[in-house]
């Protein structure tokens, strides 16, 4: 049920896919943080290994497609992310169900990566397939972008200080990402976080409500479902045409269930006949 209402201070419950997300987030900072301490060499290659590098992605490492969304990027940025996380997607959570969110925010996340991954190499102005890119902000964007559509006059307190509308507070995240690219020159970055939301955006469009796994597990079990119908109307004449030849008459319907001669409605549990 939406609510174009104020948004209390309470944070939302911590639970469901959701906290998944957020666990994974902090069990990935807790281990960059444990091999840095022990060798900064491997903490350097785990970091090479995980964050969003064009150019080693679609050579060696496919995975960073997905890792990146999951790195720290600096402990207060980090803190923000993961609070922006946690507050937007248990509302969609609630709302659409943990299925929902997992394929949300893979379609947004992946999608995004490789979209910005592609334009990297379309010789953009300050951006390069060689630059890096990790962190939480492109999922929170895609969370935020959701949210914001589905409730676009609800006001958020904003970390809990300035009460803002959820679709003004899109466009402030987006300006904030475009200035601060800006200022350090991490296009890329800021590229990737549009992308993210782009693609989590073509997904609200476009996919069924219930998501595209659960469009395609109907789908399956509808042909499925066909095939079997089909396979029982061919029994159905099969033993039309065999009574026929015993000189008796049965009624078989379109959809291969057998018709009492006598008008009588069919009992359910009679097993004699095909259901």
């Amino acid at each position: 049920m939406q609510s174009n209402g104020p948004i209390m201070l309470a944070l939302p419950p911590f639970r469901g896919v959701t906290r998944k997300i957020v666990l994974i987030a902090l069990a990935v900072l807790v281990v960059q943080i444990i091999v840095g301490v022990v060798s900064s060499e491997a903490a350097g290659a785990l970091t090479v290994g995980l964050v969003l590098v064009p150019k080693l992605a679609f050579h060696r490492m496919p995975w960073q497609f997905a890792t990146y969304g999951f790195l720290a990027e600096g402990w207060l940025n980090t803190a923000f992310a993961l609070l922006s996380v946690w507050f937007f997607g248990m509302d969609l959570e609630q709302e659409r169900g943990g299925r929902w969110l997992t394929e949300y925010a893979a379609v947004s996340v992946i999608g995004g990566g490789l979209l910005a991954a592609l334009l990297s190499y379309a010789h953009l102005p300050g951006i390069d397939p060689v630059d890096p890119a990790f962190g939480l902000w492109p999922m929170a964007m895609a969370f935020l972008l959701a949210f914001a559509r589905r409730n676009p006059e609800a006001e958020i307190r904003l970390y809990f200080v300035l009460r803002v509308k959820a679709k003004y507070l899109v466009a402030i995240f987006l300006g904030f990402y475009i200035l601060s690219s800006v200022i350090s020159h991490d296009y890329f970055s800021t590229l990737v976080v549009m992308c993210a939301g782009l693609a989590g955006y073509v997904y609200l469009r476009t996919a069924p409500r219930r998501g595209l796994q659960y469009a395609a597990s109907e789908g399956w079990f509808g042909l499925r479902n066909s095939y079997y119908r089909a396979k029982r109307r061919r029994a159905a004449k099969k033993f039309t045409v065999y009574m026929k030849k015993q000189g008796k008459d049965v009624n078989i319907d379109s959809s291969g269930r057998y018709v009492d001669p006598n008008g009588n409605p069919r009992d359910p549990n009679d097993k004699r006949w095909m259901n």
